[in-house]
């Protein structure tokens, strides 16, 4: 009767993190952004505690080579409000993809992650950038390869 299984419980000095590298040429937006808020949640550890930030940091590269499927591309459109009104501003995929590629990605993970504090902490671990260059190098990351 002593040998009961006890639930595991992280505490932040278990937490290790590591850094990734995904590629985002020709990847599917969405797909993309559900694998990438999987890993910056730790889902993929064996660790994970839902209450706790244990997750890794992602680096994406070459933002503007995403792509979507079917007609979402000239459909697709993202508002925003300033609180004002007639405040809603809205702009086109095309014309975001050619201005701010990056938002693309981090809009779409920031939508996959908890609304609250959790989440505000977690989408501060992605870096998107426009290019395949990126500025971490010191911090070693492994390249990831997604589904």
């Amino acid at each position: 009767m002593d040998n009961k299984q006890k639930t595991f419980v992280a505490t932040p000095s278990d937490i290790k993190r590591n850094w990734y590298v995904v590629d985002a040429s020709g990847m599917v937006l969405g797909r993309l952004a559900t694998e990438v808020a999987s890993i910056l949640r730790g889902k993929h550890k064996p660790t994970f505690t839902p209450n706790m930030d244990n997750g890794d940091y992602v680096i994406v590269v070459n933002a503007e080579k995403v792509v979507l499927t079917g007609n979402k591309q000239n459909q697709k459109v993202y508002q925003r409000y300033s609180g004002y009104a007639g405040g809603l501003k809205e702009t086109k995929y095309l014309d975001m993809k050619k201005q701010h590629p990056e938002r693309i990605i981090e809009k779409a993970v920031r939508g996959m992650l908890p609304k609250n504090k959790l989440g505000r902490a977690t989408i501060k671990k992605l870096r998107v950038y426009k290019g395949s260059e990126h500025n971490h190098e010191a911090q070693n990351p492994q390249k990831l390869e997604l589904k």
